[in-house]
């Protein structure tokens, strides 16, 4: 026998939500989805009238349906934001590429501006070429390094005065779970933000904060977007697919796995011992561009790159993290 929505009470219900565990139709569901979204810009004063929002665009699920419910609730409710959409081509042959071509087709379907800057363009390197230099054993630390800073070089290079990314529930939760891991109370403090640089010239949001990639990936396919869902070809190596899987199969257990975990980093407050620790914005002094530190990570491991040493940036990024783990991984 049919299951009938719980919401509207007459239409069949096409799914059971991860996050909630409400039956819904399709209608249903899509109202709940944007809502949520809605009220998450709302409740935290994401947006004001007459930011242009640089949308990171890799083409993927949650980058996709970002791009697709901005540009569906700015019309909606007359946020008054100018949207443009941003992606960075790492150089990954055969990956991509391919995904570049459905952000394309992105800026066609929803009306968006597309910009694309590179690694090649902004450093003189592609991922292909790092990692035949290095391997694949780091090479995910380069990768994250160069990927933040080439958003904010692009945000600054298409005017934006904010950068909105599809970052999840589920990202946060690995995030939170990894500084655990490693320590770092600093981050752990304040990897759950759900807006991060306020105090700078380029603020980051994350409006996906409380939304399950579930349900990112459900919203996808009864929408119909079009989006690309090939995994990155050096993403095996990340550590952060470790901590995937066992939040996996936490969720498997205990379904409010990750909402669980985005709410003790939350709450987690640090100490007097360690506010000290709380890096300040600033500039970095050889590039100009938003840093922690007075020389940023990316000039860091340039550093050891161009000069035919990438250890020795790591050593370097190690000295100023203060992070005994990332040496004994050289």
């Amino acid at each position: 026998m049919p299951i009938t929505c719980s919401s509207c009470g007459v239409e069949k219900a096409a799914l059971r939500r991860p996050k909630t565990g409400d039956k819904l139709c399709k209608v249903c569901f899509f109202a709940a989805f944007e809502q949520e979204v809605h009220e998450a810009i709302l409740t935290n004063n994401l947006f004001t009238a007459g930011d242009r929002v640089a949308v990171g665009a890799s083409g993927g699920k949650d980058s996709t349906v970002l791009a697709y419910v901005l540009s569906l609730l700015n019309q909606r409710h007359s946020y008054g934001l100018d949207l443009v959409l941003l992606s960075v081509d790492e150089g990954i042959s055969g990956y991509r590429d391919d995904s570049l071509e459905t952000v394309k087709r992105n800026e066609q379907q929803y009306g968006i501006p597309l910009t694309i800057v590179s690694y090649q363009q902004l450093y003189g390197w592609s991922m292909d070429q790092i990692v035949k230099q290095i391997g694949t054993r780091n090479n995910c630390t380069f990768c994250g390094v160069f990927r933040r800073q080439a958003l904010d070089r692009g945000a600054f290079l298409v005017k934006a005065n904010k950068v909105a990314t599809g970052h999840n529930a589920d990202d946060i939760a690995e995030t939170v779970l990894l500084n655990l891991i490693r320590g770092d109370l600093p981050r752990l403090g304040r990897c759950a933000g759900i807006s991060t640089g306020e105090d700078g010239d380029l603020p980051r949001v994350k409006p996906f904060k409380y939304t399950y990639e579930k349900e990112i990936v459900m919203y996808a396919h009864f929408k119909k977007l079009d989006y690309f869902s090939t995994e990155c070809i050096y993403a095996p190596y990340a550590t952060r697919g470790f901590a995937r899987e066992f939040i996996k199969d936490l969720e498997t257990v205990r379904p409010s796995a990750i909402a669980d975990l985005v709410r003790a980093a939350e709450e987690f407050r640090i100490g007097p011992d360690n506010a000290e620790q709380l890096a300040q914005p600033k500039t970095c002094q050889r590039c100009g561009y938003l840093s922690s530190q007075d020389v940023c990570k990316a000039c860091l491991l340039l550093e050891g790159l161009n000069t035919g040493n990438p250890r020795l940036g790591f050593i370097m990024l190690a000295n100023i993290e203060g992070n005994v783990f990332k040496l004994l991984s050289l």
